[in-house]
């Protein structure tokens, strides 16, 4: 990816935010990044492609993140992986962005190539659950009895549909992330609410 790319796809994520994808359009995206819209047609021919790249330009960014996560235990990985997803900070994507992709969601059903870019991100996310709860059962920090591809589809379904109530309902985010951490601790950990500590 050359700088003008780079350039635009950034300027693409700022209107996203502001417009929305309905109201999405290649002069927007020209006037946000100071560029021609001849430019833009040039590099990506068409809204729709344009609108690819941006998709695979979130997802390599949004796989890199979930890579990095480390810590000593798998607990303290998987409690990393549920900050990411569900800590409502500065450093987050805001309300605008996740309320845009909600749009873009909506469209998947109709757009196979919206599709299969989401699904790479949905499959993302399971892998890095199911790895590192399996890692944990097998250093003896998780239950044995947990499946863990069960439990990561499960953590997968809780951390979508947070993001879809949050946008549409205003639901905290942050009491998603609470609930998803009581379901760790109970259920993957075995400690009861008054064991645990904060």
């Amino acid at each position: 990816m050359d700088d003008t790319e780079r350039t635009i796809l950034k300027a693409t994520y700022r209107v996203l935010c502001e417009h929305g994808y309905a109201d999405l359009t290649m002069q927007q995206i020209a006037t946000e990044s100071d560029l021609s819209k001849a430019t833009i047609h040039y590099h990506y021919g068409s809204k729709e492609r344009l609108f690819e790249a941006f998709l695979t330009y979130l997802y390599e960014r949004y796989s890199d993140r979930l890579d990095e996560v480390s810590g000593p235990t798998a607990r303290d990985r998987l409690d990393e992986l549920l900050t990411i997803q569900l800590a409502d900070t500065e450093d987050e994507p805001g309300i605008d962005f996740r309320t845009a992709m909600l749009e873009v969601r909506a469209q998947a059903p109709y757009d196979e190539r919206i599709q299969e870019t989401l699904s790479a991100f949905d499959a993302t996310l399971v892998s890095a659950l199911r790895e590192t709860i399996a890692a944990g059962i097998e250093a003896g920090e998780f239950d044995d009895h947990v499946d863990p591809a069960l439990a990561a589809d499960l953590l997968t379904t809780v951390i979508k549909g947070a993001h879809t109530r949050h946008v549409a309902v205003r639901h905290p985010l942050e009491r998603s992330h609470e609930a998803a951490r009581t379901y760790v601790e109970t259920y993957l950990i075995g400690e009861t609410p008054s064991e645990v500590t904060t």
